[in-house]
């Protein structure tokens, strides 16, 4: 009965239940979609101060630490990839458009589909990632603009903090976050009742095509990381010279944690045992970059973002402009760049990159009844992918130790506790 008690097995029965529903009472299903619509909403007011918070508390916290050649190497591999990662998503959903199925009887709301029709010349993008008055951005969930004045507040707080040593308000927005974040909790206790409602008003609409269109969105997902994880071994090998074929049994044990538990957090310790004595890699580069690749290297997320984006666009019949894919791509890997991990669950992302781009919410419930099985390949390649980064970086610094990767000699890996912050930042993002 315990494993009955995990969020993600309960929404996973509420879905298949709600698609059964569905499919057997047809229209009349209808009358169940406004309790979905219900839990939607209870998400989308937790988006704006939950975004505002996280990203003054990321900005706010920044000190100068972490600096250097090691730094720079660590950040600009991990920036190539996230950047690669968000066009492969893209490219992967133009040609398979796992969200193309979602024909519904219903109609998108036209001002959707007008607004996304618009393409703006630069000059207009640009301008309008700025609010003359951020209440009314704040009102109005425009995204953008809010993230561009959290980051300037931040950068302000930070100045601020570093003058006067005063941390009062910084704590103050922290607290915000943790409440706001508290509040998500609370929602997504509703979670298997909302996607019940949801999933069945989609199948008695749209029928059988909700289960193929789930298919595409995971094999699209799992055709990606898979392309992904192999350009991650041609690269290393091609860098590195060392023989690719000996890395599966070395990655093994942290793939199996990674993939059983869904938790770039709880396969840390794992990874950053096997990536010093398996690898090869020296502790010194092991530290830092396992350490920042915890909220920064999730290429699976960006990956799973981009195709969400492209998903509920095409779920809504929504062609988006070339700005548009861009700002999509852009918002995805400033998530996981970690200046605006968005704690709380995949619901609160795909509702963020939702209300970020105009895009209609209808099908947000499938991407979240299947999300246990996005969430597998997701940290499958965030885990492993930041393994591969340690190898490029150590390689760099001429600091991965050959004969440790090829079996000949043996080292012990130093203990983890100093990452206790990271590990937590890592759950929440997981």
């Amino acid at each position: 009965m315990k494993t009955l008690r995990h969020p993600a097995l309960q929404i996973g029965i509420a879905a298949v239940a709600g698609i059964f529903f569905g499919l057997a009472v047809g229209e009349w299903a209808a009358n169940l979609k406004f309790i979905g619509d219900m839990f939607i909403r209870l998400i989308q007011m937790s988006i704006v101060p939950l975004v505002m918070a996280s990203v003054i508390v990321a900005t706010g916290s920044m000190t100068g630490s972490g600096t250097g050649r090691i730094a720079l190497r660590t950040f600009k591999w991990m920036l190539g990839f996230s950047v690669v990662a968000a066009v492969l998503a893209w490219l992967l959903s133009a040609v398979f458009r796992p969200g193309a199925g979602m024909v519904y009887t219903e109609e998108v709301d036209p001002g959707l589909r007008e607004s996304a029709g618009e393409a703006l010349g630069w000059q207009d993008t640009l301008l309008n990632f700025v609010s003359t008055n951020i209440f009314d951005a704040m009102s109005t969930a425009t995204m953008v603009p809010i993230i561009v004045f959290a980051l300037l507040f931040g950068i302000a707080l930070r100045s601020h903090i570093t003058r006067t040593g005063d941390t009062t308000v910084l704590n103050f927005i922290d607290q915000i976050q943790q409440i706001v974040l508290t509040m998500i909790r609370l929602v997504m206790y509703t979670a298997p009742v909302g996607v019940f409602c949801l999933l069945a008003n989609m199948a008695g609409d749209v029928g059988v095509s909700v289960v193929t269109t789930a298919l595409k969105y995971l094999g699209t997902t799992l055709l990606g990381v898979l392309i992904l994880t192999a350009l991650f071994v041609v690269v290393v090998a091609v860098r590195t010279r060392l023989n690719p074929w000996k890395l599966p049994t070395k990655l093994a044990e942290q793939t199996v944690i990674a993939v059983t538990t869904t938790s770039s957090a709880v396969t840390f310790p794992t990874v950053l045992k096997n990536t010093v004595e398996r690898v090869g890699v020296s502790q010194r580069v092991a530290n830092f970059t396992l350490s920042v690749g915890l909220t920064m290297g999730s290429y699976g997320a960006v990956l799973n973002y981009m195709i969400v984006v492209m998903f509920l666009a095409q779920a809504g019949d929504i062609r988006l402009s070339l700005g548009q894919i861009v700002l999509g791509m852009a918002l995805a890997i400033l998530l996981n760049m970690g200046t605006i991990t968005v704690p709380g669950g995949f619901p609160v992302v795909a509702m963020f990159l939702a209300t970020s781009l105009d895009l209609p919410f209808a099908a947000v419930g499938l991407l979240i009844a299947v999300d246990w099985f996005t969430g597998i390949f997701r940290t499958f390649l965030n885990v492993n992918g930041d393994t591969f980064v340690a190898m490029l970086v150590a390689n760099a610094e001429d600091e991965i130790d050959r004969d440790v990767y090829n079996g000949t000699r043996t080292v012990e890996a130093d203990d983890i506790e100093e990452y206790s912050a990271a590990l937590a930042a890592a759950d929440r993002t997981d």
